[in-house]
C-alpha cells in the first residue's frame, strides 16, 4: 500500500510539472511581446528595504531621471526601496517606467510609479531574470541584497560565457561594494586564478549620476542599441 501511494505521490509531481511548462510559456510569450514593444532600456537594480530618506534611494531616483533625459527608459522590479525610486525617477521625469514584478511572501508590492501599460507580473524568478536581461541596455546596479547579487553575477556570468552580447554594468556606490570588487581581485583573479585578468573589465564602480550616463553613453557611442540575445 506504501509503494502505491509513493508511485502515486510522484506520478502528480511528474503531472503537474509538464502542466507547468504551459504556465512557463505563457510568461515567456506575454513579457516577449510587451517588452520588445517599449524600446531601448536600462535596469535599475537594489534593496527592496531602502526607505526613501536614504541617501542612495535619493541617489537612484537622480540617476533615473539622468537615464530618461538621455534618451532610455527605466526598468525595476517594480517593488518598493530602490526599485521604486527607480520608477519615481522616470515618471517624474516624464519618460518609460517598467516593472517587473514578483509575487514574494514578504516585501513585495507593486509601487505607483510604474506606467499603467508597462506592469508586468512574473510567477517564475527565471523568466523575469530572462526579460531584464534580454531587453536592458544596461543595469546600474546600487546596493542590494541576495536579489540584487543575483542578477549582477548572472548578468557577468552570461557575457563572461558570450551567452548574451555585452552590456555596460555600472555598480553605484564605492562604499558599498569596495569590498566585493577588493575580493574579486584579490581572491578570484590574483589568488585562486578562478577568472581571467580581463573579466574585472565586466562591470565598473561609479559614485555619481553623472558617471552613470557616462558610462552608459560612451558604451554604445560604440555599440549599437538591440535586444542581448
Amino acid at each position: 500500500m506504501r509503494k502505491e501511494q509513493h508511485h502515486k505521490g510522484w506520478n502528480e509531481i511528474k503531472t503537474n510539472d509538464s502542466w507547468a511548462i504551459f504556465k512557463i510559456m505563457g510568461e515567456f510569450v506575454n513579457g516577449f511581446e510587451k517588452m520588445s514593444a517599449i524600446g531601448p532600456c536600462v535596469s535599475i537594480f537594489g534593496s527592496a528595504r531602502t526607505k526613501p530618506e536614504d541617501k542612495y534611494y535619493k541617489l537612484a531616483t537622480s540617476i533615473a531621471k539622468k537615464i530618461v533625459e538621455n534618451g532610455y527608459g527605466v526598468i525595476t522590479g517594480g517593488g518598493p526601496g530602490i526599485m521604486e525610486a527607480g520608477n519615481k525617477g522616470a515618471h517624474l521625469s516624464g519618460g518609460t517606467s517598467v516593472g517587473l514584478n514578483i509575487d514574494l511572501p514578504f516585501e513585495q508590492h507593486d509601487n505607483p510609479f510604474i506606467d499603467s501599460d508597462k506592469s508586468l507580473d512574473f510567477d517564475y524568478f527565471f523568466v523575469r531574470k530572462v526579460m531584464f536581461v534580454k531587453y536592458s541596455q544596461g543595469f546600474v546596479v546600487m546596493p542590494g541584497g541576495f536579489g540584487t547579487l543575483d542578477e549582477l553575477f548572472e548578468a557577468m556570468t552570461l557575457i563572461q560565457t558570450k551567452k548574451i552580447g555585452r552590456f555596460p554594468i555600472i555598480l553605484v556606490g564605492s562604499e558599498f561594494w569596495g569590498g566585493l570588487v577588493d575580493w574579486i581581485k584579490e581572491t578570484l583573479r590574483d589568488r585562486f586564478h578562478n577568472i581571467s585578468p580581463e573579466d574585472i573589465d565586466l562591470f565598473s564602480v561609479v559614485d555619481t549620476e553623472d558617471e552613470v550616463i557616462e558610462k552608459l553613453n560612451a558604451f554604445y557611442q560604440r555599440y549599437n542599441l538591440s535586444p542581448n540575445f
